[in-house]
């Protein structure tokens, strides 16, 4: 082991975005090596031999992690995994997937839960997620919500909103996770404070409550340190879901859920993928089991069937509307 090499772990400074670069620091410190954290600050004035585009940069959540990688700043940066475009910047790979956390959307909410049988306004700054709320619920208005987590529960807070849907997994993480809704009788629960369901009908987006560790191409000893972090189950199951997301071409924009999982009593993976518009009110679902070993093609064979049954047009619908 190259002793002196310090792994310099960079990340944004949000609460849950440090609390993933703590959590992989002390993984690596477990296994022998030296670490340091660098919290990056977004800097519109970095300057780059070459644009942006052509370095394949699109992220908006990881494009200031991937220029300090890029200018040698950083070494490694973690990031939730579903905030990661599926087509990487040149130069830049994917080191490690960590050990999958919960995979579940969840609607935080005040009071009881007469709304889902009435009108409600239902709070997210997620397309996949307002399609396929609007979907189950025609009769519900869904407005935009922004920031980090802990941004995102304090605007609830302060809200007359009805609620608000959240990855388990960001919550969980640092423990912003409200109590189960004990009840769903109606007049039980009216306080303030937050409670939640569990959203199982709701497909999550693709490598949601999975975290990755990305790393120069050609840093051999980060490259040899950060691997021994991967968990290989995870590492395929995110990878048939980013496949369905990259064949359908959607971005981190279009409202595309994908989960897949590995049933060890059968030996199989089991898949479910759906493309909704983005009003909720068309939606194109799949869903496949099959044997381990056909996992490298079940992403895009999926996303294949979905785009022959009307998905292309859809997707035409889709990139326009959102153009406008």
């Amino acid at each position: 082991m190259n002793s002196k090499k310090t792994i310099r772990i960079g990340t944004r400074d949000s609460e849950l975005a440090l609390w993933q670069a703590h959590t992989v620091q002390k993984k690596l410190n477990d296994l022998g090596y030296k670490t340091e954290i660098i919290a990056v600050k977004s800097q519109g004035d970095i300057l780059l031999d070459k644009p942006l585009y052509e370095l394949g940069i699109t992220g908006i959540f990881t494009k200031t992690l991937d220029i300090a990688m890029l200018n040698g700043q950083v070494d490694i940066a973690v990031h939730s995994m579903k905030d990661v475009p599926t087509a990487l910047p040149i130069g830049i790979v994917q080191a490690a997937v960590l050990e999958r956390a919960n995979t579940l959307d969840i609607l935080v909410h005040k009071g009881n839960l007469d709304f889902l049988e009435k009108k409600g306004t239902i709070a997210t700054g997620s397309l996949r997620r307002q399609a396929q709320w609007l979907n189950k619920y025609p009769n519900h208005t869904v407005v935009d919500l922004r920031g980090n987590v802990n941004t995102r529960m304090q605007k609830l807070n302060e809200s007359d909103w009805s609620g608000a849907v959240f990855a388990a997994a960001g919550l969980e993480r640092i423990n912003l996770k409200p109590i189960l809704t004990p009840t769903l009788s109606k007049g039980e629960g009216e306080n303030r404070n937050f409670s939640y369901i569990d959203l199982d009908w709701m497909i999550p987006a693709p490598a949601q409550g999975a975290m990755v560790v990305v790393a120069m191409g050609n840093d051999d000893f980060t490259l040899d340190a950060v691997s021994q972090l991967n968990d290989v189950e995870t590492e395929i199951c995110t990878y048939i879901e980013r496949q369905f997301l990259k064949t359908l071409e959607g971005g981190c924009t279009a409202p595309i859920g994908a989960l897949a999982k590995y049933c060890e009593l059968e030996d199989t993976f089991v898949f479910k993928g759906a493309l909704l518009s983005i009003d909720g009110k068309e939606k194109l679902e799949i869903e496949k089991i099959v044997p381990v070993e056909e996992w490298k093609k079940l992403g895009f064979n999926c996303a294949n069937e979905i785009l022959e049954k009307g998905g292309a047009e859809l997707m035409k619908t889709i990139k326009e509307s959102l153009k406008k």
